[in-house]
């Protein structure tokens, strides 16, 4: 009963902060915005929910920790260090005060006045469309073996999800998603800590040192950090997963939404801890989980024919009810506020940068809302629909997605920042070797091969230097652009 309380209770705050942020919104920028006044342990918590969907403590648990053990350790380091440190050192204050001072409120407006081109801002939001509504789908993936060990349909879990996430996008806006991210924040780290606890003091696990002895016993590889078995797909991930945060747009938006360039230093040590409790509680649950099934015949023997049943399964069979039942919340909480942040990216884009942008200019400010709160609507029914009917068109596009995505948006936005001498010439070119590189490699390696992330890496680190080398043989930007970018007087 303990699972149906808790779910009570956190129905009850989200629909209480839909309730309250209603009131605050006044125009476009407090539903897409927040009116950039976000405070830094909102932006972070929001930065940190956005990054960590229900995924990683069931799919990449499952898969990553179990098959690979501490290695995966690895991955902790480069989404903790580069994925949030560097990321909100580099680009966080940067992208606030440039962006708040050009008037962009989203990744394809704030390229189009950077690099004076409207076909750009327009192939950028078919991207991020195109490829982030089918990735907002896979939030879904893999939870429907956690709803089950409660006794809950997943079917009514998933629509649960998408009506609530629906409800309070379509009442608070990004307001409301920052006060539930805050809250759902709240409820994965003390998820993740009690997890981390239970299971460490399970006597089968016998602690850190008891693991450690025990990996060792089954596999020396589990416990050597860095390995031939190992390397390829873990170093692929951690780059894929660490870099890839720097050009997703659902990332970026929390940097153009903090209060001042002052709070994102805040902020930027927040989010980094956050990064740390959270990847350090998935890598760990992952390992342990070698503990309780050493081996696939083990595996099998429990009738875990799934890496997304692991999870679920040790949770069942090692945790209290109570600390059960609030996992379950966490992962609900994990999955709605990635699922918010894609959907407000998405809808933005469409109403933003195509309607306003480019079909009806003079659209009114209450029109323009009233059109993104429709979207915001439409794309979580959307989501929903794709999570639910079985397509390997869309299973493609989510597994393409991140690298495809970022590695499209990395470069310009980047070198856009800090470069002067990016040519409009360069960012097209840029654009053109991401797309080759992760189709290519699609195409070449199998979709779900493991090289994939090592290709999606390559998709977002071989442009940066692609534009740099068109930008340098063709004609730069006019001074008078540059230095009203640069706000040079």
């Amino acid at each position: 009963m303990w699972h149906y309380l808790f779910l009570a209770v956190y129905v009850a705050m989200i629909i209480g902060i839909a309730t309250v942020t209603k009131k605050k919104i006044k125009g476009v920028s407090d539903f897409l915005l927040g009116g950039r006044n976000v405070n830094p342990w909102m932006s972070a918590f929001s930065y940190g929910t956005a990054y960590f969907s229900a995924v990683i403590f069931i799919g990449f648990a499952g898969k990553m920790g179990w098959s690979f053990g501490i290695p995966t350790m690895w991955i902790v380091v480069g989404n903790t260090i580069v994925g949030s440190f560097l990321a909100w050192q580099v680009l966080g204050k940067k992208t606030r005060e440039m962006t708040h001072r050009l008037g962009a409120s989203t990744m394809p407006s704030f390229l189009e006045k950077r690099y004076k081109s409207k076909n750009l801002e327009s192939l950028t939001a078919f991207i991020i469309f195109f490829f982030l509504v089918p990735y907002s789908a896979s939030i879904y993936k893999g939870l429907n073996f956690l709803f089950e060990g409660f006794g809950i349909s997943p079917m009514n879990a998933y629509i649960l999800m998408a009506a609530l996430t629906a409800i309070y996008l379509y009442f608070g806006g990004f307001i409301a998603a920052t006060l539930a991210d805050f809250v759902q924040g709240c409820i994965m780290v003390i998820g993740v800590l009690l997890m981390v606890f239970f299971l460490g003091s399970n006597p089968e696990v016998g602690g850190f040192s008891g693991m450690l002895s025990t990996l060792s016993s089954i596999d020396p590889m589990l416990v050597t950090p860095i390995n031939e078995a190992s390397f390829i797909p873990i170093m692929g991930l951690a780059l894929l997963t660490s870099i890839g945060s720097w050009g997703l747009p659902q990332m970026i938006h929390k940097f153009y939404t903090i209060k001042s360039e002052k709070a994102a230093v805040s902020a930027k040590w927040v989010s980094t801890a956050f990064a740390f409790i959270i990847t350090f509680g998935a890598a760990y649950i992952g390992t342990v989980s070698r503990v309780f099934y050493p081996d696939a015949a083990s595996k099998a023997a429990a009738g875990l024919t799934s890496p997304d049943m692991i999870v679920p399964k040790i949770m069942e069979i090692a945790l209290p009810d109570w600390v059960a039942a609030l996992i379950l919340v966490l992962v609900i909480s994990a999955s709605m506020s990635t699922l918010a942040s894609l959907v407000l990216a998405s809808s933005s884009v469409v109403s933003i940068d195509f309607v306003k942008g480019r079909l009806k200019p003079d659209l009114s400010d209450k029109k323009t809302m009233i059109l993104m709160r429709l979207l915001c609507v439409l794309f979580v029914v959307l989501s929903f629909i794709l999570a639910i009917v079985p397509n390997s068109y869309v299973l493609s596009l989510m597994a393409l997605s991140w690298g495809l995505v970022s590695g499209c948006l990395l470069a310009p936005y980047f070198l856009g920042l800090y470069w002067k001498r990016t040519t409009k010439q360069g960012v097209w070119a840029g654009i053109t070797s991401a797309l080759a590189i992760m189709l290519g490699g699609a195409y070449y390696f199998g979709i779900n091969s493991v090289y994939m992330p090592a290709v999606g890496s390559l998709a977002m680190i071989a442009p940066i230097f692609v534009v740099m080398a068109v930008s340098l043989i063709t004609k730069p930007f006019e001074s008078e652009h540059i230095d009203y970018i640069f706000n040079k007087k």
